[in-house]
């Protein structure tokens, strides 16, 4: 059975219409990643985002040791912006993080067990609750320790968005520049991997696959189809590899071009959306859902 629930998912994951996507869901029997396959072959949706649309709100923060070697990144979700931007709260994720860079959990739960200032994390995010009287989390964070490069923080709009960088090179006094310019690159473009051997075959196959659909739902040969999925393909890495990206300071010129003059390799990355995958209180979207599929 098709659900309300279901319907509005499937719509903020692809953005396509209300009875788009409980078509979708009804063709394939319920199942999610079917039905958002099946969008975009029929070309209603850009493509399957599992993150969801933003909508929590917080703080992404970054912190980086004097020497560059080791950074954290993390991100505390509370229920309103107004508590987001406040000194106070600006403070306690930096504790958070100064934490992370001390202690070096395995994860969340290891890092709310850690200790601080007498206590726990947690009864840190206790205290923090009682006081200002909203309910907060730790949602995520990520460690970087580099031995043989640097780490180089990039955090945008105020807390939205975080990026931290692992870069290595011949050049080592540039290496820390080339590395801010590449993470505000993967601010703004988002890539999702920093080279294309990186994606899984399957995930290229399962592109491959819908790219195809794609091309033959818009009336084309199959001979036809296939040529276009060659060069779509090439445009798919283009978009989530970072090297293969046009740079955004150069947009003439490549990421990977722009690396090579300045004898610089990326190692890793990691880029947090304050909020994605996360949602706030809708009012009566349900409920608007409930009513249209009982008109149908």
């Amino acid at each position: 059975m098709v659900t309300a629930a279901m319907v509005k998912e499937l719509r903020e994951r692809t953005g396509a219409g209300m009875m788009d996507c409980k078509k979708a869901l009804t063709e394939t029997g319920g199942d999610m990643e079917k039905a958002v396959e099946y969008l975009r072959e029929k070309g209603l949706a850009a493509a399957a985002k599992k993150s969801g649309r933003i909508a929590a709100e917080g703080l992404v923060l970054a912190k980086v040791d004097a020497a560059n070697k080791n950074a954290a990144l993390v991100e505390v979700n509370c229920e309103t912006d107004f508590v987001a931007k406040t000194d106070e709260f600006k403070a306690f994720v930096d504790k958070i993080a100064e934490v992370i860079l001390k202690n070096s959990p395995a994860d969340v739960n290891q890092l709310l067990q850690a200790k601080t200032d007498g206590g726990t994390v947690s009864d840190l995010v206790t205290e923090k609750i009682a006081k200002i009287g909203e309910n907060m989390s730790v949602r995520r964070f990520e460690l970087y320790r580099s031995t043989d490069g640097f780490v180089a923080a990039y955090i945008h709009g105020a807390g939205r968005i975080g990026v931290l960088v692992e870069a290595a090179g011949s050049a080592a006094g540039n290496i820390l520049n080339v590395a801010k310019d590449v993470a505000m690159q993967i601010a703004a473009a988002r890539p999702e991997y920093v080279t294309r051997d990186q994606v899984a075959p399957e995930t290229v196959e399962k592109e491959r696959e819908i790219l195809k659909a794609q091309a033959i739902n818009e009336g084309k040969p199959a001979n036809i189809a296939e040529k276009m999925v060659a060069g779509r393909i090439e445009k798919f890495f283009k978009e989530i590899c970072l090297v293969e990206q046009p740079f955004v300071k150069d947009p003439d010129s490549t990421v990977q071009k722009m690396l090579d003059q300045n004898q610089v390799k990326v190692i890793r990355f990691v880029r947090f959306e304050m909020g994605e995958g996360l949602q706030k209180r809708e009012n009566d979207f349900a409920a608007e859902v409930e009513a249209m599929q009982k008109k149908c």
